[in-house]
């Protein structure tokens, strides 16, 4: 069973290209068929979760998977509503730039300070679920006026902008107590060949 979680991440991964499929080959001005994938994506994204819980099935590997996919999921559908409404695409622009760039910083944090990612904190399951929300209200209403459809995705980018410079601080935090434990692991070896030098 704690296999089980992972493996509903890689299936949610493959989503992505389903969609993007789903969503150009239907005929409706409602996108119904890319409609149905995300809601199934959606949901494997609570049950993968609600499996890791109750197998204790978490892992390093799981807390990649997840959020890979979900940012996978989100981006795609993003970018097939924004090739059909060109006005969005400073959105998933800004959406991509904040995922890099937090993907970039991730790493440098692993590979630097030998921690691990901070995990997803208020704001940023928060953006995430508006951003999704948006997505959803314009592919239920595809004739909704240009401004409303602004005024829907500048909230979720500025949350999701929020949200980032809140994962920013959250890195700086774990950096510090690892310098400062340096300097008193160095200070410390200081004091020790100190007194181990001869009188």
């Amino acid at each position: 069973m704690k296999a089980v979680p992972n493996i509903i991440s890689i299936f949610r991964i493959c989503l992505v290209p389903v969609i993007v499929f789903a969503y150009f080959t239907d005929p409706h001005d409602v996108k119904y068929y890319a409609i149905l994938v995300y809601a199934i994506a959606g949901l494997s994204d609570l049950l993968d979760g609600y499996l890791a819980r109750k197998f204790d099935a978490q892992s390093k590997l799981g807390k990649l998977l997840d959020p890979l996919g979900d940012k996978l999921i989100t981006f795609t559908i993003l970018v097939c509503i924004t090739i059909t409404n060109p006005i969005l695409y400073w959105a998933a622009l800004v959406f991509f730039v904040k995922e890099i760039l937090m993907g970039i910083g991730g790493l440098l944090l692993n590979r630097v300070v030998g921690a691990e990612l901070p995990p997803s904190n208020f704001i940023g399951k928060g953006s995430t679920f508006l951003l999704f929300l948006v997505c959803v209200i314009l592919l239920f209403f595809p004739g909704i006026p240009e401004p409303v459809v602004i005024v829907l995705a500048s909230l979720a980018i500025i949350l999701t902008l929020v949200a980032l410079v809140g994962y920013l601080g959250s890195y700086l935090n774990i950096k510090k107590p690892n310098d400062n434990n340096g300097e008193v692991e160095c200070n410390q070896q200081s004091v020790q060949d100190v007194n181990e030098t001869p009188q």
